[in-house]
């Protein structure tokens, strides 16, 4: 143990019948979760989105560095710039640049280059991961396991999102280079995804495909 002043650790345990129905129920939430390509333009409170960036803030990671910064972004002269530096690194990714292989996985999706949903959605967060850092203002120290850490920080954010009763959609086009600029962010951060967030629009769809998720014997073992 290091020298580090202590605290004691606040923990309140349930009933064995309440954690039971608590896991139950986060899972039946959680299982309503469907990534969304069709979004409406109807406004979503900014403390909505607040909370839900400080649940992701909670995340484990390396060191307790929080290797990651989020860009929020509302509706603004950033949206249309965005857009287009998206749409073009979309375009090359289907023209070839995936792969055949990949294109032909994602064709049950039916994604394609054009990315509406990059202007009309109420919100944006453009997501980084920080290679240098540390728990206080100023470190440059280096970080530990950052995408272990980012990702997890990543799933906060979407649970949280999912169970204030918005739809998400993570998109990454690659490269994402252009995130660093116009959000204003250090070479010494990586963008790691762009989540989408708000209402779905009226009559939206989503592929049967993305329905078919693989039963706890196929994704876990008990040893």
């Amino acid at each position: 143990m290091g020298t580090e002043p202590r605290v004691p650790l606040v923990f309140s345990g349930l009933p064995e019948s309440e954690m039971r129905a608590q896991a139950l129920g986060f899972y039946e939430t959680m299982k309503t979760r469907r990534t969304v390509r069709d979004f409406s333009d109807r406004d979503v409170p900014r403390e909505i989105i607040e909370h839900a960036v400080l649940t992701a803030g909670t995340a484990p990671s390396g060191a307790n560095h929080q290797p990651w910064f989020f860009s929020v972004i509302g509706r603004g002269p950033l949206r249309k710039p965005l857009r287009e530096a998206a749409e073009a690194e979309e375009r090359a990714f289907y023209a070839g640049k995936a792969g055949e292989e990949w294109l032909d996985a994602l064709s049950a999706l039916g994604t394609d280059a054009d990315k509406p949903f990059l202007e009309t959605a109420p919100w944006l967060i453009a997501v980084f991961a920080q290679r240098r850092g540390g728990p206080k203002p100023g470190d440059n120290r280096k970080n530990y396991y950052v995408p272990e850490s980012v990702g997890i920080a990543c799933g906060l954010l979407l649970a949280s999102l999912h169970k204030s009763g918005l739809a998400t959609l993570t998109h990454t086009p690659n490269p994402m280079g252009f995130l660093t600029e116009l959000c204003g962010r250090p070479e010494t951060e990586k963008p790691v995804m762009l989540i989408v967030a708000g209402y779905p629009a009226e009559g939206a769809t989503v592929p049967l495909h993305a329905l078919d998720k693989k039963p706890l014997d196929q994704i876990c073992a008990f040893l």
